[in-house]
């Protein structure tokens, strides 16, 4: 019991971002940079990257900050009058808070036509309960919304209730490992799925939310004590569609959080066409906690560097700053 909670906190402690506070920093000559680099005729993007890709976050509010006390003027509305698509999309990213950044991504991805369940689900399963509760009181700040009204009117079924529960934020992150529960949380699964006709869809969401990743892995564990499939196989032949890709990431986050994101970004980019808004929201949200595991589990995943799939898949000023935030410098 002991290690399996060992080794999990040893991967949390052990989490590294690529991009990393800036030494020595000066945001008052940062944003005098970054005004001459919209200044008159052109753009410089390479010095907008050079700058705002090797801040870290608070760095670069700081400069925000700075740069409207200096000249008056918005860096955002400035830099979006100059730059255009996925490039700006992931400039403008960068210039918000980590709650900020989730809760537009939330908005953008059920607000008009469409929804994009596949951020849904990203950003609720990997959150911590405080990261969700911040999430949800910036995103009545912005949008002046109830973000699980939002959620719970833009979804439906099974899977919408997996996703009002991971919003709910109840999940017992520091509850220690119980071997004896997670043996009769694995026996109510194999009943739940395996064993039953039909699924009971919702003692699957109960668990897959409440308990902790190391708890979760334990169930995990032993399911495949009580089953001769592993829980991914169960989730797999019991549910489909959005339900299914939700409890999937959960498991997974549970497991290898940094071989999930390995994962959407090898997702977003293979096949024809780059889901751009995945690729940029995965770096964005990840360069300054644990891009290193990421891009480690990405060359151990797919045989291959991330960097090498961005050089391929992506091209000009956009592709510059993303290997930026890769860590190419």
């Amino acid at each position: 019991m002991g290690n399996m909670s060992i080794s999990n906190q040893q991967k949390m402690a052990h989490c590294e971002g690529t991009v990393k506070p800036y030494s020595p920093f000066n945001a008052e000559q940062d944003a005098g940079v970054l005004r001459k680099a919209m200044k008159g005729i052109g753009t410089d993007e390479k010095a907008i990257i050079d700058v705002l890709c090797n801040r870290s976050n608070s760095q670069r509010l700081e400069i925000k900050k700075m740069f409207k006390t200096a000249y008056g003027k918005d860096l955002i509305k400035e830099l979006k009058s100059e730059l255009s698509g996925r490039f700006e999309d992931l400039i403008l990213g960068l210039l918000l808070t980590p709650a900020e950044y989730d809760a537009t991504c939330i908005r953008n991805a059920i607000s008009g036509a469409g929804t994009d369940e596949g951020c849904l689900i990203e950003i609720l399963s990997t959150r911590t309960n405080a990261q969700i509760m911040e999430i949800k009181s910036v995103y009545k700040t912005l949008f002046k919304r109830d973000m699980e009204k939002d959620l719970m009117s833009d979804t439906s079924g099974h899977f919408k209730r997996l996703l009002v529960s991971l919003a709910n934020a109840g999940r017992r992150e520091t509850a220690p490992v119980d071997l004896a529960a997670a043996k009769q949380a694995a026996t109510e699964l194999y009943r739940a799925g395996e064993k039953k006709l039909g699924t009971d869809e919702s003692k699957f969401n109960q668990i897959l939310c409440m308990n902790s990743h190391a708890q979760l892995q334990a169930i995990f564990n032993e399911y495949r004590n009580v089953s001769s499939k592993s829980i991914e196989q169960a989730i797999k032949s019991e549910m489909s569609g959005d339900l299914e890709q939700g409890m999937l990431a959960v498991v997974k986050v549970s497991q290898n959080l940094p071989g999930y994101f390995a994962d959407r970004l090898h997702k977003s980019m293979k096949g024809a066409g780059t889901k751009d808004s995945t690729l940029i929201r995965v770096m964005v949200s990840r360069c300054e906690i644990d891009m290193v595991q990421i891009k480690q589990q990405f060359q151990a995943q797919y045989g291959k560097s991330l960097e090498n799939w961005i050089e391929g898949d992506t091209s000009g000023d956009y592709k510059r700053a993303l290997l930026a935030l890769c860590g190419r410098r």
